[in-house]
């Protein structure tokens, strides 16, 4: 099954911590049981050539498709103004797909 990916931009401030609470649900607004799946979260340049950052993954409920995704201060204190991130699910038979993506705005604190 080909997912297409959502969209949501994120907006932080250098050298603080960040994180947000993320659902999955399918296209008719199920929640995603994400048991035995593995989340993998990173903040890239557009180019994909130069990774900046892993997010931090915690499965806050499973069985509902919750997950928070975060960064530390010490990792957004290196990030350039704009960059650019992803979150990919990865399901039991390791079929990976991109389910979230988005721009990351980055002031300063």
């Amino acid at each position: 099954m080909a997912v297409s990916p959502g969209t949501y931009n994120i907006s932080l401030q250098r050298r603080a911590d960040y994180s947000v609470a993320l659902q999955f649900k399918d296209s008719t607004g199920t929640p995603i049981n994400l048991t035995g799946w593995t989340a993998y979260a990173q903040v890239w340049n557009r180019a994909r050539s130069t990774k900046f950052a892993d997010f931090a993954i915690t499965y806050t409920n499973r069985a509902t498709g919750q997950i928070s995704i975060a960064l530390t201060d010490v990792q957004t204190t290196t990030l350039p103004d704009e960059c650019y991130y992803d979150v990919l699910l990865e399901n039991p038979s390791t079929l990976r797909e991109y389910y979230l993506e988005g721009t990351v705005y980055v002031s300063e604190g």
